[in-house]
């Protein structure tokens, strides 16, 4: 039995064009004719084009069945690499969809980084965008450290959050008086956090940049002014932290 491009490319389930791209580019032989210059397609080429169709839908490139072909070794070896490439894919979007399931339960902004969800929640949206500078900014380590700070908060941080811009000097010395102790506290219990910049990916100078931009464009004045007197309780503190 013999059968014309059509019937063959009806049988293995895909178009002519396809089988004529196929013969074009060399993957499937070209058929006898018969003697009024039909193709004659037999067994042979079916089964070719099925082999070549399920290849394709095993996610095998055209270029990489063609080297397949003339070597048995070689077409395993593409088929392990496949498969260890495919698990590699898997692994990924499954965490992709345990990552997307958390932001969706939590329902907190797409670029809260992993680990940060459930704690986010919480969070304004200052310190959401904040967070989404700091993840980026920080190496992992200092991610991880950040984190953990995050979960045992202060009760000024709130209040800190809160502050309004037009807060008196004496609000804001009251609260950075107030602070100073818990930010001590993450000094001892996070020296991770310490200068972190030196440690970011970006360098420790485009790092200090970036957090600077962040800082001034996110807090109010009257924040910024807390921050400063923060700075210096921290820098006052200094001769008594060393031996």
């Amino acid at each position: 039995m013999a059968w014309s491009t059509q019937q063959l490319a009806t049988i293995a389930n895909t178009t002519v064009n396809t089988v004529r791209h196929y013969h074009r580019i060399g993957l499937l032989p070209q058929p006898e004719r018969s003697g009024n210059g039909y193709k004659r397609y037999g067994i042979p080429h079916l089964v070719r084009l099925l082999r070549i169709r399920r290849l394709r839908e095993l996610g095998i490139a055209l270029t990489q069945i063609a080297a397949m072909d003339h070597d048995d070794a070689a077409s395993l070896d593409e088929l392990r690499s496949l498969d260890a490439e495919l698990s590699t894919t898997i692994e990924r979007l499954t965490r992709v969809r345990a990552e997307l399931a958390l932001l969706l339960a939590h329902e907190v902004p797409a670029q809260t980084p992993p680990g940060f969800a459930e704690m986010a929640q919480e969070f304004s949206p200052r310190q959401q965008s904040l967070l989404a500078v700091y993840a980026t900014v920080f190496d992992e380590p200092t991610l991880e450290a950040f984190r953990r700070a995050l979960s045992d908060p202060d009760p000024t941080d709130e209040e800190f959050d809160r502050l309004p811009a037009d807060a008196t000097d004496a609000d804001v010395a009251d609260l950075a008086r107030r602070m100073a102790p818990a930010a001590r506290r993450q000094r001892r219990d996070h020296p991770e956090l310490v200068d972190a910049a030196e440690r970011s990916p970006h360098g420790e100078a485009a790092a200090g940049l970036i957090l600077a931009h962040a800082v001034v464009e996110l807090y109010n004045p009257a924040q910024l002014r807390v921050l400063q007197r923060l700075d210096q309780i921290r820098q006052d503190d200094a001769p008594a932290d060393r031996p």
